[in-house]
């Protein structure tokens, strides 16, 4: 069954950076759009990035010039760079797909503070 696993989140300062991944299995990921979500203590999920089957990015506007999405079809994973940190970034960040129905991960926590 498609499974999504996520990594890398920590607590960080403000201004650091952070490598989140997403481990894919299940289905042919090399064929799927990906994505990226994150929710906020108190608030509601929010799109963060989105990768297509042939590598187009898109970005929330929150994100835009900070935050970089990739993947690697060979190896099916996806990856989110995280630079410049702001506290607003704190949350816990989830990999998503739609493969017939909606799939998440676990999330992974990031905090961002001094």
């Amino acid at each position: 069954q498609v499974q999504l696993v996520e990594s890398g989140g920590c607590l960080v300062q403000p201004g650091g950076s952070l490598r989140l991944s997403c481990a894919a299995s299940g289905f042919t990921f090399s064929n799927y759009p990906m994505y990226w979500y994150r929710q906020a203590p108190g608030k509601k999920r929010e799109f963060v990035a989105s990768i297509s089957s042939d590598h187009s990015t898109r970005y929330a506007d929150s994100v835009k010039g900070r935050f970089t999405i990739s993947r690697d079809n060979a190896k099916n994973t996806m990856a989110l760079q995280m630079n410049s940190l702001k506290s607003e970034d704190t949350a816990v960040y989830y990999c998503n797909t739609w493969v017939k129905v909606d799939y998440w991960g676990q999330g992974t926590q990031v905090t961002v503070s001094s």
